[in-house]
C-alpha cells in the first residue's frame, strides 16, 4: 500500500542517513530487521527535528546492547535515551503529540469496534484504573460477568450517562442499513429456505452435510437439497462493518424502533425506506408515511376516477372489466415512487439531499470514508457552468474535497447516471469509486435485496453497569481502628 510503502522509504532513509552504526550492524547480521526497523521509527521522522549529533549518541548509547533487548524494551530504550539527551526536542514533540489527541474508532470484525482515545500518559492511566476500580466494585456487588465486559460497561455509562435528564436526549448519530428479510427471525430471499431450518443433519456433520427441506409455501412435503453456507444469510451493516440479522433485530429493539406494528422511528431519529434495482442502483427512497400514503393513494393515472385528480384507493368491482386504457390498478405497472425531479435552483430539496446521501453513505472522493451526514453536496457537474440541481448531478463531498474540488486546478470529476463517480488527477491518474452495494456490469448479485436504513440519534447503551452517578470514595479508615493483622 502507500502508507506501507512511505513508512519503509522513511526507515530505509533514516538508516543509510541518519544511523549508519545501525545500518552497518544490520548488514553484518549482528542485528536483526525488527530491532533495526524500530530504532529506525524512533529515530527517525518522530525525531527530524532533533540535532545529528544527539541521534547519534542515542545510537551509540542502545546499540551495543540492542539484541539483548526485545522489539518493545528496545523501543522503550531508545524512548529514554532521546528524552534524557535532549529534553527540549522532547518536550516540544509532546506538545504536539497532545494537540493532536483524539478518539476514534477502528472496527474489530464479528460486530464489534475498538474505541481508541489518544490522550497523555498520565490521563490514560488515571482513566483506566477508573474504570477498573467501578468494575471492581460491581463484581463485588454480585455481578458475575467478565472484568473486561464490566469496564466496557462503565466507560459507556460515564460517557452517555443514561441517568442525566438534565441533557438533551440526542447523544449519538448511528446508520444502520439493513435489508428487509434481515428483520424477520425465519426469511430468506423467494424460493430459499427459512434461515433456522438450515441446519446440518445431525451431530458429527461437516459443512458439505444436505439438508431435505419443505420449499416454502408448499402444500406438501418436497425434496429442497439445501448444502450449509450455500444460501447466504441476510446481514445489515453499522458503520460501516457488518453485522447479522440477530444483532441487528436486537439492536433495533434496543433502539425501541420495533413496535407490534412492525418498523416505526425511534424517538428523535429517523426511519427512510431505501428501493434498489436487483444490482444494488438505488431507485427511490422515502419514510413509512410516504409509503402508507402511496399505499392508498395507489396510481396516480388508473386508479383516480375521470374528472377527479385526488382520491383515496378504491377496489375495481369485480364484474367490472378493466380496459386497455384504464387496467385494473392491481395490474397496472405505473410507477408511483422514484428519485426527486431536478429543480431548477442551486440548492438542492430535502428530497435530493436524503436520496443522495442514503445512496452515497459516505464521501465519495476515492478512498475517504467521512459519512453522508458530515458531507456537503456538490455538483459534479459545476452548477454555474450548466450543471443541473439533480441527483444524477450531485454526489457527496467532505468540506476537505469539495474544496479540492472546487479550487483546486487540474482535478476533472465525472458521474454516470447510475452513481459512479471518475475523479481524474493533474497527473492523468484516473480513480472510480461505486455506491456502496451497486454491482458494475449491471451483475444481479444473489444476495443482493432492498435495503432499508435507519439513522438514529439515539443513546446505545448497551449492558449497564453503573444505575446511577459515582459518589464520592469512602473515607479512609482510621489507623486506630485498624485491628492488627495476628
Amino acid at each position: 500500500s502507500r502508507s506501507a510503502a512511505s513508512v519503509l522509504i522513511d526507515q530505509a532513509v533514516t538508516l543509510v542517513g541518519k544511523l549508519p552504526g545501525t545500518w552497518a550492524a544490520l548488514a553484518d547480521g549482528r542485528l536483526d530487521w525488527p530491532r533495526a526497523r524500530a530504532v529506525a521509527h524512533e529515530l527517525g521522522w518522530k525525531a527530524r527535528s532533533t540535532d545529528p549529533l544527539v541521534i547519534g549518541a542515542v545510537e551509540a548509547a542502545v546499540l551495543p546492547t540492542a539484541m539483548e533487548l526485545s522489539v518493545r524494551q528496545l523501543t522503550a530504550v531508545v524512548r529514554r535515551e532521546l528524552t534524557a539527551r535532549d529534553a527540549a526536542a522532547a518536550e516540544a514533540r509532546r506538545r504536539d503529540a497532545e494537540a493532536a489527541a483524539d478518539v476514534t474508532v477502528r472496527p474489530a470484525g464479528d460486530g464489534m469496534a475498538e474505541l481508541v482515545a489518544r490522550m497523555p500518559q498520565p490521563l490514560a492511566a488515571a482513566v483506566r484504573d477508573t474504570l477498573t476500580t467501578h468494575a471492581r466494585a460491581a463484581k463485588a456487588a454480585g455481578d458475575d460477568r467478565p472484568l473486561g465486559v464490566l469496564r466496557v460497561g462503565v466507560l459507556a455509562d460515564l460517557t452517555l450517562r443514561p441517568w442525566d435528564d438534565t441533557r438533551d436526549p440526542v447523544t449519538a448519530q448511528l446508520t444502520i442499513t439493513t435489508p428487509l428479510d434481515a428483520l424477520h427471525p425465519t426469511t430468506t430471499r423467494a424460493g430459499a429456505a427459512p434461515l433456522d431450518a438450515l441446519r446440518s443433519s445431525g451431530p458429527g456433520t461437516a459443512g458439505a452435510a444436505l439438508t431435505a427441506l419443505d420449499p416454502p409455501g408448499s402444500d406438501g412435503p418436497g425434496a429442497v437439497l439445501v448444502r450449509p453456507g450455500s444460501v447466504p444469510a441476510p446481514t445489515a451493516v453499522v458503520g460501516g462493518e457488518p453485522i447479522t440479522a440477530s444483532h441487528v433485530r436486537e439492536l433495533l429493539i434496543q433502539l425501541d424502533a420495533v413496535c407490534p406494528g412492525g418498523l416505526q422511528a425511534p424517538t428523535g431519529g429517523s426511519l427512510t425506506v431505501a428501493i434498489t434495482d436487483p444490482d444494488g442502483t438505488l431507485r427511490a427512497t422515502a419514510s413509512r408515511r410516504e409509503l402508507e400514503s402511496i399505499a392508498r393513494r395507489g396510481c396516480p393515472t388508473h386508479d383516480q376516477p375521470p374528472g377527479r385528480k385526488r382520491r383515496r384507493r378504491r377496489r375495481p368491482d369485480t364484474a367490472q372489466a378493466a380496459s386497455d386504457d384504464h387496467p385494473a390498478p392491481d395490474t397496472c405497472a405505473c410507477p408511483v415512487l422514484d428519485r426527486p425531479p431536478p429543480i431548477g435552483r442551486y440548492e438542492p430539496t430535502p428530497a435530493q439531499r436524503r436520496w443522495v446521501q442514503t445512496r452515497d453513505r459516505t464521501c465519495r472522493h476515492p478512498g475517504c470514508s467521512n459519512r453522508a451526514g458530515w458531507a456537503d453536496l456538490d455538483h459534479v457537474e459545476s452548477y454555474a457552468c450548466g450543471g443541473p440541481t439533480a441527483c444524477e448531478n450531485l454526489c457527496c463531498l467532505c468540506r476537505r474535497h469539495h474544496r479540492l474540488k472546487t479550487h483546486a486546478r487540474g482535478w476533472r470529476y465525472a458521474m454516470t447516471p447510475d452513481g459512479v463517480l471518475t475523479v481524474t488527477t493533474p497527473s492523468g491518474v484516473t480513480r472510480s469509486t461505486r455506491p456502496p452495494d451497486h454491482s458494475p456490469n449491471g451483475r444481479d448479485p444473489a444476495d443482493r435485496r432492498p435495503p432499508e436504513e435507519h439513522r438514529t440519534k439515539l443513546p446505545v447503551t448497551g449492558a449497564r453497569v453503573l444505575t446511577a452517578p459515582p459518589g464520592p470514595p469512602p473515607p479512609a479508615p482510621d489507623p486506630a481502628e485498624d485491628p492488627p493483622p495476628f
